[in-house]
């Protein structure tokens, strides 16, 4: 859907990555190398959502670092879009409303980067219903056309695991949000 009103595959790749995860910084060649595209390819996308305001650009020495516009007046309508679009709304309403008592869940590795790699790693808090964890996402799975990876954990072992899992960089979906060394 997001293809038929953004026909720049690599404005679309740049909006995931910038808005899913708004803690996302990235730079030219870093994107260039990650998206498997031309730098002059990237410039050019990067300059239009620049011009936009909807990216910001900082330089870290001599490196421009790009970051999604928080405060943009379409950063919430753009960032709904985004996760729509991957079906983490849809992810949140299927799964985690009806597997028990969820805590927390959060979306972590190349969904929690930007990155549109079909596998979404899910880490869920709680008492978790196994057995209709297993159903509902294989339900899910078919709904946002991607595969969903879930790890349960109680909340003694997120902690334990916190670094090991990246949760500072994860995207947050659901419950008390914790702050993972933020």
């Amino acid at each position: 859907m997001l293809e038929t009103l953004i026909t720049s595959k690599t404005r679309i790749k740049l909006l995931l990555k910038f808005f899913l995860n708004p803690e996302t910084r990235a730079y030219l060649r870093e994107l260039a190398t990650e998206f498997g595209e031309s730098t002059n390819a990237i410039r050019v996308e990067l300059n239009r959502l620049t011009d936009a305001k909807l990216l910001e650009k900082g330089s870290n020495g001599r490196t421009v670092m790009y970051h999604a516009n928080t405060t943009h007046s379409f950063f919430k309508d753009i960032q709904s879009v985004v996760k729509k679009y991957i079906g983490i709304d849809t992810l949140a309403e299927e799964l985690i409303a009806k597997l028990g008592d969820v805590q927390a869940a959060y979306v972590i590795g190349d969904y929690a980067k930007g990155k549109d790699s079909g596998l979404i790693d899910l880490v869920l808090v709680g008492d978790i219903d196994e057995d209709k964890l297993k159903e509902v996402t294989a339900k899910t799975e078919k709904l946002i056309d991607r595969k969903i990876r879930t790890l349960v954990l109680k909340q003694s072992d997120l902690e334990k695991l916190d670094k090991r899992l990246d949760l500072k960089h994860s995207l947050y979906i659901w419950g008390i949000e914790r702050n993972h060394g933020k």
